[in-house]
Order: structure tokens, then sequence, then C-alpha cells
């Protein structure tokens, strides 16, 4: 969209520029709500009445006695502008020194050829290494800007910005300095913004008021009835700082819960405690198990040893059973 050179001293950098950012979005036109029909408007002159195509048409200024001045644009396109085709660079400053308010559109600058490479490249590394910014001026659509040029990646990237005194001063719109906040409020709104920023993905936000609009327009094309949604008031005061702190954690923490729970997981949870589940009734069994061996084992001896006096017992009866018998055939 662009074709200059950066230029600072005697050296050169031959460049492209190129939009870095892309707006996305579904337009609307303007309609008739009674059918629909576009709504066309008409560049219409006050003073005569008669419609103006483009080509006649000027710019002008108004002063407070309400005399204009009219300038054509073949008169803006003569205006001196040393920055229509140079980027000029005034000053290299630590990057610290920007307000990032300051900062408007972004773009990319590429070498314009081959023998452009390395000054780019001179210039890339020197701004890397110095940790510096290059504060410059460009005619971007005959308009002179002020304009931030800084390393992004292996690019050189530039950034038009507001002048200094287009900046509004504040003023008293800040808290009144007698207002402190005590430590432990500062822990807790520490832990929330730790909490609020775990795996933090910023390339995942989408715009959710577009994908709205679009399910809107859809609904309106397919003539289904637009569903009502209703969107929750924003909290009009704090009552409990430290409360609310609290909470905010509390929720952050479940919503991060939620979010880092995997399918299976809790398939693998409940596997895993039926099995510590199974392991302690294991080890609670095995003493039951040993004391019931334990008594088996008792009523088996004490089984035995009945049976062996028994046995015993029948033996000696029958010894003297014998030798009664015996005695007797010796008395005959």
């Amino acid at each position: 969209m662009w074709k200059g050179a950066i230029g600072f001293g005697l050296v050169s950098v031959p460049v492209r520029l190129y939009a870095a950012v892309q707006e996305h979005g579904l337009r609307l036109h303007q309609v008739h709500d009674k059918d629909g029909g576009r709504i066309h408007l008409k560049r219409v002159c006050e003073v005569c009445g008669e419609q103006v195509d483009y080509e006649h048409i000027a710019k002008g200024y108004q002063d407070d006695e309400g005399h204009t001045a009219v300038v054509t644009q073949d008169e803006l396109a003569g205006l001196p502008l040393p920055s229509k085709k140079l980027i000029d660079v005034l000053a290299f400053v630590d990057a610290s020194r920007i307000d990032p308010l300051q900062l408007s559109s972004g773009y990319y600058l590429a070498p314009e050829s081959a023998a452009a490479d390395k000054p780019y490249v001179l210039l890339r590394e020197t701004l890397k290494q110095t940790d510096r910014v290059a504060v410059t001026k460009i005619a971007l659509r005959t308009r002179e800007s002020l304009a931030l040029l800084r390393v992004h990646g292996d690019l050189l990237t530039l950034h038009t910005m507001y002048w200094p005194d287009e900046i509004r001063d504040a003023g008293d719109l800040a808290p009144p300095s007698s207002v402190t906040v005590r430590p432990q409020e500062l822990k807790m709104a520490t832990s929330l913004m730790d909490t609020l920023s775990e795996e933090f993905d910023l390339e995942g936000l989408e715009d959710e008021y577009e994908i709205a609009l679009g399910e809107l327009i859809n609904t309106h094309l397919s003539d289904r009835p637009v569903p009502k949604k209703e969107t929750a008031p924003a909290p009009d005061n704090v009552i409990d700082l430290m409360a609310a702190l609290q909470a905010s954690i509390d929720s952050a923490a479940r919503e991060a819960g939620e979010k880092t729970e995997r399918p299976g997981r809790g398939a693998k949870k409940t596997a895993a405690a039926g099995k510590t589940a199974g392991g302690t009734a294991k080890k609670a069994a095995e003493p039951r198990k040993r004391t019931a061996a334990k008594k088996t084992t008792a009523s088996t001896a004490s089984t035995g040893r009945k049976t062996t006096a028994k046995s015993a017992t029948a033996k000696t009866a029958k010894k003297t059973a014998a030798t009664r018998k015996s005695g007797r055939r010796a008395a005959s």
C-alpha cells in the first residue's frame, strides 16, 4: 500500500508497507425497516440543491466568521511533504519511553529488493540488541503522521502514532490518593490474577458478539423465530472486597479445573479408586484370614489330640484284656 525508504543519517533502506491487521465482521447496510430496501446517501449541494459527482467534490474549511476556504485535490497533492516517500527517522529511544496510548494502526515493512536485505537486517538487529525503537515521520494518504518503527520477530513494523498534543489530559479521573489497599488485599488480588492467567490461550479468543450476530442473521434468513437472550447485568457495587476476591478465586479455580478435565480421566480416577479400595479390602481381609487359619489349626490340633488320646485308651484296654485272658489260661 506504500513504497518508499527508511532514512537515518546517510543510510537508506528501500521498503514496502503492508497492512498488518485485517478487521473482520459482518457488514450491515442501512435499509428500510418496512420492506428491506437499501438506503442510498446522495451528495447534494445545499446551495444549488443539485447532486454532485465525486470528481467535483473538493475539501473546505470554514472559519468562525463563516468564510469558507475551498481546497482542491490537486492543491492538496501538490503540498510539499518530505515524508511522502520517506520514513524519516527522528531519533532512537528506549522502548519504555513510548506510551501505548499514542499507538494507532500497525503495518509490516518488507525489503523492497534483495539489495535492501543487508541494510534492513542491520537496522533490525541494531534495534533488537539495543532494545530501542525509532520515532519517525511518514505521510500516508496525503497526511503526515508520527510513527514508531520497531522489531516484531524477523520483521520491522511501523505503528502510526498520535501527536503528543492529541493525547488528552486525564485530569482528575483517577481515585483520590487517600484511597489505600491492605497487603492481604494485594496478596489475594495477585492470587486471583495468577489463577485467571493459568493456561490462558490468547490465540483461542474469538468475537462472541460477531458469532451471535451471524446466528441472528441466519435466523432471519431462514424465517425462524428469534430467540431472546438476556445479558447478565454488571455488578454495580462491591460490599466486601475480601469476600469478593475470595469468591472470584474459587470460581476461577473451578473453571480452570473444568477446562483441564479430559475425557476418560474420570474413568481412570474411578478405576484407580476401585483398585485402591480393592487393595484396602484385601489388606483388611488378610488379618481375618490369618485369624481363621489359626482357629482352624488350633481346632485340628485339638481334634488330633482327642483322636490320639482315644487311640491310646483303646490300646491300653486291649492290652489289659489280653493280659487277663493269659492269666486265666495259666490258672487252668
